[in-house]
């Protein structure tokens, strides 16, 4: 761990993790044909069984985002260490300023807030910094603040509702960045990729993605398939899932369908 700008003489702040690889863009790119229910079925076809973060949900429905992992994550505050009671001008020097400077191109942050209901993570200020340096999306799991601001930004965004409190007007201060975070009951690690839509959103582990885009990409594409019978009159049992005959059928066709050029 390192440590930067020490907030408090009783624990260094704010934590900063080791440097990390993000998700390649090719692997971006072919996932993002990939809904957050397969990617959260299939791999649970592969003994990761904890995929789906329990709570947040769009905050604009038709959101969609598939990003690599950045992560902040705020802890419980303690007066003696940090508090943001005082006021807010303060977290300038913490890792949630911090974090906001590490921003690339097609990141999604995943932030741990332990469900709060009371802390606004980010509002119109944070949200605006991090679309122009080149955010892709922003999952937490708590809140966020000027709601109405941050909808006109247009950056997809789950949450568990919003909140008039800024980030350490209460319960939570931003703690470390680049670090583990768990975010609805998920373990998030900086580099994983993030699958995000209308039914949440999905932690993809880093060294799962190429298995899960091979195995999805078959997955996607038969359903297509399916769906195509069944709005012909076919009978859901022997469409979904595909049958011995049905999967055969559905080869035929796919090997029938022409090929895009590759990008």
């Amino acid at each position: 761990m390192d440590t930067e700008n020490p907030l408090s003489t009783v624990w260094p702040l704010p934590v900063r993790g080791e440097p990390f690889r993000r998700a390649d863009a090719e692997s971006l790119r072919r996932m993002d044909a990939i809904s957050a229910a397969t990617a959260c079925a299939k791999l649970h076809t592969m003994g990761i069984t904890r995929t789906a973060v329990q709570g947040p949900t769009a905050l604009e429905a038709g959101s969609r985002v598939v990003g690599s992992a950045l992560t902040l994550q705020f802890m419980p505050q303690r007066e003696d260490i940090a508090s943001g009671h005082g006021q807010e001008y303060i977290e300038r020097d913490t890792a949630l300023w911090a974090v906001l400077e590490t921003v690339q191109p097609g990141d999604v942050l995943v932030v741990q807030a332990w469900g709060s209901a009371f802390t606004g993570c980010f509002g119109d200020m944070l949200v605006r910094y991090f679309k122009r340096r080149g955010g892709a999306g922003i999952v937490v799991d708590g809140r966020i603040r000027d709601a109405a601001r941050v909808r006109r930004l247009g950056v997809p965004i789950w949450c568990t509702g919003t909140t008039p409190h800024y980030a350490s007007q209460t319960d939570l201060f931003p703690w470390a960045y680049d670090v583990p975070v768990s975010a609805g009951g998920v373990l998030c690690l900086p580099g994983d990729v993030v699958v995000a839509d209308d039914d949440g959103a999905v932690i993809v582990p880093a060294a799962k993605a190429p298995e899960l885009i091979q195995d999805a990409e078959d997955h996607e594409d038969w359903e297509s398939f399916s769906r195509m019978r069944l709005e012909q009159g076919a009978r859901l049992s022997d469409y979904y899932p595909l049958s011995a005959n049905s999967r055969a059928e559905y080869e035929l066709w796919r090997d029938s369908q022409p090929k895009l050029p590759a990008q």
